[in-house]
């Protein structure tokens, strides 16, 4: 039989308190409280149809499939209904504010920013030894060895060796300066020359660069971007002082019209 114990709401502090989690929790408390004020401000509302298709879609991407599944989650994380009503309306709440703030922003953002969205779909080896880089960058261009065998004999990470050094499509803002202007003056396909940084010899097969394409995708990225910028500057407006002795709590979440069900099957 297992052994019962039972922690007070202090106990909990504490351990969150110790584990170096108060910054992240403040911070995230901000993140919560500037957008249910700024919403409120520009009357923004959350509709009963929102909410349940958000709480659903919500439960489907954390796999909770059932009532059942679903309550159990709620016990586990000793969340009761309303105030998982709560965590679905909050992020309702972000999702239209962005919208309400940087919707328009979108395409001059990234017409003045456009290069930085540039991906390129590349292999890359790190070696630490300059010679052992030098012979298998000669070996690649006569073809005495395909990538994917290098990567296999010189990757330690099990992984990346799986996929061959495969690093997957990376936006131009995203690679250290001295290997973006590498990367992007090549002709792909072109296995790079020795590429050297803090990190090791940098051998870099190039495969496709793949042009900026403001498509859905990266609208929802530029618009997350303008959304966290924002809010990092609301909450350098803040100084926080922490209560340790107060139990209260003010909830001022965004109306909505009428109740749903929202654990329903």
């Amino acid at each position: 039989m297992s052994e019962i114990l039972t922690l007070s709401p202090q106990e909990l502090f504490n351990q969150v308190r110790i584990s170096c989690q108060i910054p992240a929790t403040v911070e995230r408390f901000l993140h919560r409280e500037i957008v249910t004020r700024t919403a409120k401000e520009a009357d923004i509302k959350i509709e009963p149809n929102e909410l349940q298709e958000a709480a659903d879609t919500w439960r489907l991407m954390n796999q909770l499939h059932s009532v059942d599944d679903t309550w159990s989650w709620l016990h586990r994380n000793h969340i009761s209904l309303d105030e998982f009503e709560e965590l679905i309306s909050a992020n309702i709440l972000s999702s239209k504010l962005a919208q309400h703030l940087f919707a328009h922003q979108i395409e001059p953002y990234f017409l003045e920013f456009q290069q930085d969205y540039a991906r390129v779909a590349m292999y890359e080896i790190v070696l630490d030894d300059v010679d052992i880089a030098r012979e298998l960058f000669y070996a690649l261009s006569e073809e005495e060895i395909s990538f994917f065998e290098a990567a296999y004999q010189y990757i330690t990470d099990t992984e990346l060796r799986r996929k061959g050094g495969y690093k997957g499509v990376i936006y131009r803002k995203d690679l250290k300066p001295k290997i973006s202007a590498a990367v992007f003056a090549a002709n792909p396909p072109q296995i790079l020359k020795l590429i050297i940084t803090a990190e090791g010899v940098h051998l870099i097969r190039v495969e496709e660069v793949i042009e900026p394409k403001l498509d859905e995708t990266l609208r929802q990225s530029i618009l997350t971007d303008l959304f966290s910028n924002w809010l990092k500057q609301q909450v350098g407006k803040f100084e926080v002082e922490i209560n340790c002795d107060s139990s209260s709590s003010n909830h001022n979440q965004a109306p909505v019209s009428t109740s749903k069900p929202l654990v329903s099957a």
